[in-house]
């Protein structure tokens, strides 16, 4: 879970980023709200799917509103200091609309906010927030957007700046903190586990779907706690050399190819790694590309670090491939992970991203050739200002 201090951190730096005449933010993301308050509603809970929002105050205050229901979902201890909560279910009387009941926590709390600059995390609201902070002391800067967009009747250059709010999070969310990091770890070490029992158990005869069973064991009982797993569960052969996706009843068969590329996801964040594995003895030329595979692998990680360009690490990565005669990584060399996947930087041939420290990222490169079969491998990794910290620890080999 984050912690108390890296929530108020990362505070800290989202005001240093705003103007000094702005008192509140009002975020609506769920990954904003836990980004900043550690809250989220658990996925597995009967809650799931619904959110809260928060409201963050210059002077420290921290608000999270929400309903009944929704509040009391938390997957762990938020660190705010007061709910604004909407009664939404009492199991007397019948429901209504569970969005309403959000708005209406809103509108307990909109008037301490009138006649205060503020500005709101408008790309995840609803329109119903109009009715509310629409009118009457919220200037059209505190409801912005984007920057530099007219509002209403107003001139371009009498309109204040508008602040796109949600843009500037992700921006922050690139660079993680210590408590980010730790939890990334344990979604590691138990993505490592779903790993190591996939290769003892692939061979001729199991389903996609048996092999899912079992990662999706090894990696929850390695978290310690109950979790999500996605992402690739499938097998490809020479015939059909790439395949994605969840897994399907498929039976493997010899020299098929099964390439597990999964994520487990705990409080909010999540690993993203993967291993090519043979089915019973690959051929020659199997091993052949998974080789400049690896050698695309260790030739990314070693580039790695604080200031290089996206774009370069993509060319870095796709070189043994071109040296070995074949055409280019035909998709991203990487990408960010944390709260989103995938996130910025995204490395790929065209990227105007630069890596930064604390940027957590992948590198995946992927061969897929007919008459082969497909392969693909990869670690993540912690960019620091001299290097990168490899955080996956699973064992990449095709046998």
């Amino acid at each position: 879970m984050l912690s108390k201090e890296g929530c108020l951190s990362r505070r800290k730096r989202l005001w240093n980023e705003l103007p000094a005449d702005i008192e509140w933010i009002l975020l609506a993301d769920p990954r904003s709200v836990l980004y900043f308050s550690n809250f989220l509603v658990n996925p597995l809970s009967f809650s799931g799917g619904e959110r809260c929002w928060l409201l963050l105050e210059r002077q420290g205050k921290a608000s999270l509103l929400g309903d009944n229901f929704s509040i009391r979902s938390a997957s762990a201890e938020p660190f705010i200091d007061e709910e604004i909560v909407e009664k939404w279910y009492d199991h007397k009387h019948s429901i209504g609309n569970r969005d309403h009941a959000l708005v209406a926590a809103l509108k307990q709390v909109a008037p301490s906010l009138k006649d205060r600059p503020g500005v709101i995390e408008t790309e995840w609201m609803p329109s119903a927030i109009l009715g509310v902070m629409g009118h009457g002391g919220f200037s059209c800067s505190e409801v912005a957007s984007s920057k530099n967009e007219s509002c209403g009747s107003e001139s371009k250059e009498s309109a204040p700046a508008r602040i796109a709010l949600g843009s500037l999070v992700r921006e922050l969310r690139r660079q993680k903190e210590p408590d980010e990091i730790e939890l990334l770890k344990l979604c590691m070490k138990a993505t490592d586990a779903g790993h190591a029992r996939a290769k003892e158990i692939i061979k001729p005869g199991i389903s996609e779907f048996e092999i899912y069973r079992e990662v999706q064991n090894a990696a929850l009982a390695a978290a310690g706690r109950p979790g999500l797993v996605y992402g690739d569960f499938r097998a490809n052969n020479a015939a059909m050399p790439k395949a994605g996706g969840l897994p399907t009843d498929y039976v493997l068969k010899e020299q098929d190819i099964f390439v597990l590329d999964y994520s487990v996801v705990l409080h909010g964040y999540r690993s993203d790694f993967t291993n090519a594995y043979a089915v019973g003895e690959p051929t020659s030329d199997q091993q052949k590309i998974f080789n400049i595979c690896l050698e695309c692998l260790h030739a990314g990680a070693e580039y790695l670090k604080a200031g290089v360009s996206a774009k370069s690490v993509y060319e870095t990565v796709t070189k043994p491939m071109l040296d070995a005669g074949y055409p280019a990584l035909g998709h991203h060399a990487g990408h960010g992970i944390g709260l989103g996947h995938p996130e910025s930087p995204i490395l790929v041939p065209e990227s105007t991203d630069t890596l930064l420290s604390g940027d957590v990222v992948t590198l995946e490169p992927g061969m897929y050739i007919e008459g082969i079969g497909g392969v693909r491998i990869e670690h993540n990794y912690l960019i620091t200002e001299t290097g990168a910290e490899q955080l996956s620890n699973h064992e990449i080999s095709l046998t």
